[in-house]
């Protein structure tokens, strides 16, 4: 098969056109073309009145040696467009596989095992995707909040409750597995193919309990409102687990997903004496805009064209202090929400649904943290730093789960705001003004304040005074690695334990921590054969 890539199309004409393009590029007849698909479908802006949909498609031709021969630009010869999966081995294992989290990676790890006969047993802290969902409305809505069931823990982890964005920059024929079984258990088949696809909140618990059902119906278990409370361990081997503190489940292969917010976990973990490092991430506050601010600076005299959805952004500046400044997890049309995962203590992320259509935009707007910040060689340090602010938050906040809230111009100057501008906050239950330097380090506001005013020269308005900053986000990435060996996955100090995705360092999003999963389900199938 052949990939074709940079075939552009106006933003006024029709796809149809795109087969034309293909038979130019080739430079073939119609007959010739046996059928194509659109790997890549994205959005050239560049051009001040212009804006062009780019095309990378997968073409499949009578006589593909001959086009090869004549060394056309943009087009490859690709070997493999889907997954092909791993031989599988011949050891017997004694005991079911055990996944313990049910997000993306646990999710996926769990798929595959499933789906190559090894019946996995799936444990998930939290609840189910619809009693969480309750308990998460009851939240946002009540400020009752529940230890087990939020939006780090439940099923479909901390992902279901985001933009469902599937973004991700690790080239590896393991992202289109994920996208396809997305799609197969409900997710829009535009995934496969945009530039910058997302599923939305919405669609993605449906999605999550869809896959649940196939891993039950091909032999699996899930178990929610199941909490990994201990390891067992036997000359260096993991034996099992202990759940809920009074259960013991045997089994020689566990993968560890735990996800970036099980701190009471990693607290166990090293205890046990499971290798554990600090790890840099970054933390900040969210900003909001008008999504129409947003439209008309991405896409000037076109932000309402009907071709065009709600258009998104992604900043980076560094400053003077030799920190990095810079936007993450953005989410056009969408929600700042609640996402604590402790009792007393506030922590902020974003959510969209698919149609992306609510009024603002948001997006985190973070400071790298390096493990020198943390003033302690503990390995859970940076645990404890995120802990730190976010109670700090919580009680500025008024210590009724109350988010603490600055106007952009507001901060900029040092200024408690008084009221709003032009930008209602999403977060829900509520939010309090605020100074933001007393619940975030001095450098952390200090980069934010100087990058704002250099990236307003990248996005107009991105530092508008009215733009309101709600904090704190702190749950960007892991403050940990749960160190593996980079050729078995498995911990280096406990055999047959296979740390994996966001909660053990080693993923940065729904995609990488689907692949991080299938890369350890691989390990598993590669060693033993299914029950």
């Amino acid at each position: 098969m052949l990939r074709v890539s940079n075939l552009k199309l106006g933003i006024d004409e029709d796809i149809s056109l795109l087969k034309k393009l293909i038979l130019k590029k080739l430079k073939i007849k119609e007959n010739e073309l046996i059928k194509y698909f659109i790997y890549k479908e994205s959005i050239d802006a560049r051009k001040r009145g212009r804006i062009d949909f780019v095309y990378t498609v997968d073409v499949e031709v009578k006589n593909e040696n001959k086009i090869l021969k004549n060394s056309i630009k943009d087009v490859v010869e690709i070997k493999q467009r889907n997954y092909i999966g791993v031989e599988m081995g011949s050891e017997k294992l004694k005991h079911r596989p055990v996944i313990v989290g049910s997000g993306p990676a646990g999710l996926f790890a769990a798929l595959v095992l499933a789906q190559r006969g090894f019946n996995p047993i799936m444990l998930e802290r939290g609840l189910d995707v619809d009693n969480r969902t309750n308990d998460i409305n009851d939240f946002w809505n009540n400020r009752k909040f529940k230890n087990n069931s939020n939006v780090q823990f439940g099923e479909g982890g901390a992902g279901t409750f985001s933009d469902g964005k599937l973004t991700t920059r690790i080239k590896d024929i393991r992202c289109r597995k994920v996208l396809d079984e997305l799609v197969n258990f409900g997710s829009p088949e535009e995934i496969l193919y945009s530039h910058k696809p997302h599923v939305g909140t919405d669609i993605l618990k449906n999605v999550v309990k869809n896959i649940r059902n196939e891993i039950i119906r091909l032999g699996g278990e899930v178990r929610f409102d199941t909490l990994v409370t201990d390891i067992i361990t036997e000359n260096g081997s993991i034996k099992g687990v202990v759940v809920n503190n009074n259960e013991t489940i045997e089994s020689e292969v566990v993968i560890l997903a735990i996800g970036h917010s099980a701190r009471d976990t990693y607290k166990m973990l090293y205890n046990r004496g499971v290798t554990i490092i600090q790890k840099p991430f970054a933390i900040g506050a969210r900003i909001e805009h008008p999504q129409e601010l947003i439209n008309k600076s991405q896409y000037k005299e076109f932000y309402n064209h009907p071709r065009l959805g709600a258009a998104d952004y992604r900043l980076i500046e560094h400053t003077s202090n030799l920190r990095t400044a810079y936007t993450f997890c953005m989410c056009p049309g969408g929600s700042v929400i609640a996402s604590a995962s402790n009792e007393f203590e506030v922590v902020t992320n974003g959510m969209s649904e698919h149609a992306r259509d609510k009024v603002n935009a948001n997006s985190a707007f973070l400071v790298n943290v390096i493990p020198s910040d943390f003033g302690s060689e503990d390995p859970l340090a940076g645990v404890y730093f995120q802990e730190k602010y976010e109670r700090l938050a919580y009680e500025l906040g008024g210590k009724n789960y109350n988010a603490p809230v600055q106007l952009v111009g507001d901060f900029l100057n040092d200024k408690v705001s008084i009221s709003l501008g032009n930008v209602e906050p999403s977060y829900k239950p509520g939010y309090t003004f605020v100074d933001l330097r007393e619940c975030l380090p001095e450098f952390v506001t200090s980069t934010m304040k100087e990058a704002l005013q250099k990236l307003d020269n990248k996005l107009n308005g991105f530092a508008m005074h009215d733009a309101v900053l709600t904090g704190v986000e702190t749950r960007s990435s892991a403050p940990i690695r749960i160190v593996r060996d980079e050729e078995t996955l498995q911990s280096i100090n406990t055999k047959n334990l296979y740390p994996c995705g966001e909660g053990a360092g080693y993923a940065g999003g729904i995609v990488t921590a689907a692949v991080d999963g299938i890369k350890c389900a691989e390990k598993i199938i590669e060693k033993y054969s299914s029950l």
